[in-house]
């Protein structure tokens, strides 16, 4: 790989192409405000799209800096500092929102790799293919064996009462905020912010103009989500490291792009997703008033205790 030709690529996108993409990237945050904003109508508390924006923002930032998924607690946390919400029914909130998104990442993704391979999938294709299926399997018989046996167990192990309440709280806000009503809306939302996901790396390719790679949106979609799938794997912040190497390697060996080509798509695609959020996520922790505990910008309504 020529370091050289890694800059120069670089050097020469489409300024405007890139912030497109740019652009796209950030307008998957007020949808995940809305959508974050529903499940906790659901659970019982009502928090407006704004500020549910800014809390999942600020959480970001600490996903981002830290191994984990800690700023998930964070975004939990952060929003009982500002509010009467209940941490317990809100986690719930937030742990039924990522298995929506690796149950979206992984039917979309599989579309995509379909519709992108509809000659036939190769061989590493299959296999993250028979990975999906097992992703959303295990997903789907967690969910199921929480809803029927959860307390069950809690009650047979005997943990203090003051446990059995906080996962009866935590229980309400997986699922109270995906009922038959709320589900349509939700699931479309979702949709939507992974498309976001898929324009930016199709905008990233588009503005590197790189003659020799061809992804279409649906190679874009396809790469995208992998890549976002693989940020669920809690070794090192933002999945650093991990993602880079996985979507570089399907590009390499899916798709047939150059290293050094696949290299500069990964490296820039993961400026936007990842380093733009270190530095305008830092501006907006220092001037964001949640982190003192200043409260809503809107008093929003809750019910139940609030532990």
């Amino acid at each position: 790989m020529s370091v050289e030709r890694l800059a120069a690529g670089i050097g020469q996108a489409n300024g405007w192409l890139l912030v497109a993409a740019f652009v796209v990237y950030y307008l998957g945050f007020p949808l995940r405000g809305a959508r974050w904003a529903l499940l906790l109508r659901g659970s019982g508390f009502r928090l407006g799209t704004i500020d549910a924006t800014e809390i999942i923002f600020l959480s970001w930032l600490v996903n981002c800096l830290v191994p984990a998924k800690l700023g998930d607690l964070y975004r939990a946390w952060l929003l009982k500092f500002n509010s009467t919400a209940s941490l317990s029914r809100t986690f719930g909130t937030v742990f039924i929102e990522r298995v929506l998104d690796l149950i979206a990442i992984t039917i979309l993704g599989l579309g995509a790799g379909f519709w992108s391979f509809r000659t036939g999938l190769p061989p590493e294709i299959q296999f993250v293919a028979a990975l999906g299926v097992a992703v959303v399997v295990g997903l789907v018989l967690g969910l199921v064996t929480l809803r029927n046996f959860g307390r069950r167990v809690i009650v047979a192990l005997r943990v203090p009462g003051r446990v059995t309440e906080l996962y009866d709280r935590f229980e309400e806000g997986v699922f109270a905020g995906v009922g038959r009503r709320a589900l349509p809306a939700l699931g479309l939302v979702t949709v939507a912010i992974w498309a976001t996901e898929a324009l930016r790396l199709s905008f990233v390719v588009a503005a590197l103009g790189f003659p020799d790679v061809s992804l279409g949106l649906s190679g874009a979609a396809f790469v995208a989500l992998i890549g976002s799938l693989l940020t669920a794997v809690p070794l090192s912040p933002a999945g650093l490291g991990v993602v880079e190497l996985g979507v570089v390697g399907i590009l390499v060996t899916a798709y047939g792009v150059p290293l050094t080509e696949a290299t500069t798509i990964a490296l820039v695609d993961r400026a936007i997703s990842v380093f733009s959020i270190i530095v305008l996520g830092s501006i907006a922790y220092a001037v964001s008033p949640k982190r003192r505990g200043a409260g809503l910008r809107v008093p929003a309504g809750a019910s139940g205790a609030s532990s």
